[in-house]
């Protein structure tokens, strides 16, 4: 059955009508959350650093609240972020000042449930987003230089607690097939989940937090962050074999990983112009290195404990 992927311009964060686009994208994916639900908004707060780019934008955050709490459902921002905080972070990039006033608190993703691993293992997966009613998964659009690309798949990914994801991402960033099938495998144990891109001003080049700024005028909705994934980096004149995590899509037979089996409304991808974006050229694995990673933990924990 083919899956939509809702598509709206917003040249700029400020524009007085960005609550009302990004309300009208999450009206076609579905249903909404009931009355008392409880609704995980999962922002991608990476980090301190650079963090006006590199996560998601307030703005873009706030109105995804608003549609929450227009349903009469409970809005919970939280990540589990590799660098930091997810208060800290919040603070550096204005999230916690864009959400005042609403009945939406930012928080971390708090303890983890073992989540066992078809090829073998456990991770710790977020209690709170597996028992959440609804996630809705606000990732960021921006080069990567381990998965080439970072959207709504691999936000979701922002699930797993703590070291436990800093640590994957050294461990396997090296093997970006493994790699990919782990982030697949968190995603697919989630509850429903909606996705809402923010590609109004990507991160081009390299990232996830050091890159360059590309104003794309993108928002994009969908009820499958594969299917999100999929429109987006085909727009971006990608193929599957130079993305990881699509190519994983692909091998296991996900719906929504066949470009040919989505829908566009309101606008089509010929409505925008990406040409500007640029993907990392070659893919940089981060390396095992135990005392850099121990110095990034103690960091860490320091953010917290402040």
């Amino acid at each position: 059955m083919p899956l939509n992927v809702a598509l709206a311009r917003a040249d700029e964060y400020d524009s007085s009508r960005l609550e009302a686009t990004v309300g009208g994208l999450l009206d076609l994916c579905g249903p909404g959350p009931k009355p008392g639900d409880r609704v995980l908004v999962k922002p991608n707060l990476v980090s301190r650093a650079n963090a006006r780019l590199s996560c998601t934008s307030p703005r873009v955050v706030r109105a995804a609240c608003v549609w929450v709490l227009d349903h009469g459902a409970r809005p919970l921002v939280a990540d589990s972020p590799a660098f930091g905080s997810a208060r800290a972070n919040a603070r550096a990039c204005g999230l916690d000042k864009r959400l005042a006033g609403l009945d939406a608190a930012i928080t971390g993703l708090g303890e983890p449930q073992g989540l066992a691993l078809s090829f073998g293992g456990r991770i710790g997966v977020s209690r709170l987003a597996l028992e959440a009613d609804l996630i809705l998964n606000a990732p960021k659009l921006k080069a990567h230089g381990q998965m080439r690309m970072s959207a709504a798949v691999k936000n979701l990914f922002g699930c797993v607690t703590g070291f436990r994801k800093a640590l994957a991402h050294v461990r396997l960033g090296g093997r970006p097939r493994d790699f990919a099938g782990l982030i697949i495998e968190v995603m697919i144990a989630l509850p429903r989940t909606i996705s809402l891109l923010d590609g109004v001003e990507a991160m081009s080049d390299s990232g996830p937090i050091r890159g360059r700024a590309c104003g794309l005028g993108l928002l994009a909705a969908s009820e499958s962050a594969v299917a999100l994934d999929s429109a987006v980096y085909s727009m971006l004149g990608l193929e599957p074999g130079q993305v990881p995590l699509w190519q994983e899509c692909l091998r296991r037979g996900l719906a929504g990983s066949e470009p040919s089996d989505l829908t566009f409304a309101p606008l089509s991808p010929a409505g925008f112009d990406c040409s500007a974006f640029r993907a990392p050229a070659e893919l940089s694995p981060i390396r095992f290195a135990p005392l850099r990673f121990l110095r990034g933990r103690l960091k860490c924990l320091t953010h917290r404990l402040g």
